[in-house]
């Protein structure tokens, strides 16, 4: 048993989980007071899904890299960089037309898919490690979840089938949420293994 590493990146995803939601609920809660209001609340909401994607990177990064610095820091200063030109890109108000929506969807996918470079690093460095290749089912899996939901927040299934059944429950902004939440608790639990694996063996 070795020293018990650093928690901050896994307690940074949290946070950044933790914010999305509630930028997200705090949104749909008050964007109906007034058109300002709404303005500003869409912000906050864009904000918070770009801290969960980007700070989703973190455990995944940091505990995999922990070891080689330098691919830790490029990595980490990557999705960093781009949640944050993320964050600014949607402020524009430009964005928040409907003939944007899914250019909104294409740039938080990529950066989801900005992910892909630092897991197959990982796979090829650790191939012969079990923690290494149950992390790395979990990651695709929340990269599917997340995707997913982006797909259906973009194109509006099923309403759009339909339109006028889905006006309760059903819609394509719930599922986008469950699913959002499903990647979320998906990316936790490849947290914890990350934690065990390098808790017990460290470097």
């Amino acid at each position: 048993m070795v020293r018990p590493i650093t928690r901050w990146p896994f307690f940074a995803f949290l946070g950044g989980a933790m914010f999305c939601l509630l930028a997200s609920s705090t949104c749909h809660l008050l964007s109906c007071h007034s058109e300002r209001l709404s303005y500003i609340m869409l912000r906050l909401d864009y904000a918070g899904i770009a801290a969960l994607i980007s700070t989703s990177f973190y455990p995944s990064v940091y505990y995999s890299f922990m070891c080689y610095p330098f691919f830790c820091n490029l990595y980490m200063g990557f999705i960093t960089v781009l949640g944050i030109m993320t964050v600014l890109a949607s402020l524009f108000p430009m964005f928040q037309t409907p003939q944007f929506r899914s250019i909104r969807a294409l740039l938080f996918c990529g950066m989801g898919l900005s992910g892909i470079a630092p897991v197959l690093h990982k796979v090829i460095l650790f191939w012969h490690q079990p923690e290494a290749l149950r992390t790395t089912g979990y990651e695709i899996l929340m990269g599917v979840l997340y995707s997913l939901g982006a797909l259906v927040y973009a194109t509006r299934i099923p309403e759009r089938w339909m339109p006028g059944k889905f006006d309760i429950a059903g819609h394509s902004h719930q599922l986008f949420h469950v699913l959002v939440v499903a990647g979320a608790y998906t990316h936790y639990r490849a947290g914890l293994v990350y934690l065990n694996w390098r808790d017990l063996e460290g470097c």
